[in-house]
């Protein structure tokens, strides 16, 4: 029961949340007194949030997970876990979480209250309309993101917030064309919004916001007013990994029929590697 109980948590889940740290990092305040350790503070507190939601989403599908080719192992779907003690894991993170928050401010618990509000809503409604699934999905990464904006008391930029609108999308969806392919013809049978895709229609979609993606981190690496700001002209230097990762994303997705976010990233070595010298570019411009 117990490491059927931290299944349903799904800490690999939990490297989407390095989002909340974005802003700590272009924000500069990575060696300011207390900084760091706020923004991983909200990073485990939205951890514990997105377990929270994970659960609940978990209880609310599992006859349909059932008869998934993937998800029918889980510990609620296959019946190891039962509805009651999984409802009250839900409640017992949710709770913890908010009061994780309280050490952040009011600005902070409105954050992450919003964020359980929409994972609710997304379980419950959202994800069988189709793009506003996709969109809510957007919107759970740009809370996280603008939680650890206030946890470090920067604010959100708009170059921030569409780069992260953007990338969150593209994951989104590409997650959606995974589950098509997988799924094949009983697509519609497992989730009605999937019979409303259409792999041609995702593929088309994914290359736009790809490009897309790729054009705005361009443009805010070019931005004078970007230079100025974080005192460095030659951002543009880690956009060749930012290209490199979302186009081996992209072939990920089509050659091997992937596209769930955090199986990934966990599983391709060119990937990961295309990801640590992002950030090492980074680092080494924004602090060397």
């Amino acid at each position: 029961m117990a490491s059927d109980l931290l299944s349903l948590l799904r800490p690999s889940q939990w490297i989407k949340n390095a989002f909340v740290l974005a802003p700590l990092v272009f924000s500069q305040r990575i060696f300011e007194e207390g900084r760091a350790g706020a923004a991983l503070w909200a990073c485990l507190a939205f951890c514990l949030a997105s377990s929270a939601s994970y659960v609940f989403n978990d209880i609310i599908d599992r006859q349909r997970d059932a008869v998934h080719p993937l998800k029918r192992d889980r510990a609620l779907a296959s019946g190891r876990v039962a509805s009651r003690p999984a409802y009250a894991l839900t409640g017992v993170l949710a709770l913890v979480s908010l009061a994780m928050a309280r050490a952040l401010g009011p600005g902070f618990i409105a954050v992450l209250g919003a964020f359980l509000a929409l994972q609710v809503a997304y379980s419950l409604w959202l994800k069988e309309a189709v793009l506003v699934d996709a969109t809510a999905i957007s919107g759970g990464f740009l809370l996280r993101t603008l939680g650890g904006v206030l946890a470090v008391g920067a604010r959100m930029s708009a170059w921030l917030f569409l780069c992260t609108f953007l990338l969150a999308m593209f994951l989104a969806l590409a997650k959606r064309r995974h589950e098509i392919v997988l799924l094949g013809s009983g697509a519609e049978q497992h989730r009605g919004v999937l019979g409303r895709y259409s792999a041609t229609l995702l593929d088309q979609v994914l290359t736009v916001l790809a490009a897309t993606t790729i054009a705005a981190y361009t443009a805010y690496s070019m931005w004078p007013g970007v230079a100025e700001k974080l005192g460095t002209t030659r951002l543009y230097l880690t956009v060749p990994f930012v290209v490199i990762g979302l186009l081996r994303y992209l072939f990920l997705v089509h050659g091997r029929a992937e596209g769930e976010p955090t199986t990934v990233l966990l599983a391709d070595l060119p990937l990961q590697t295309s990801i640590v010298l992002w950030l090492a570019a980074v680092f080494a411009l924004l602090y060397g």
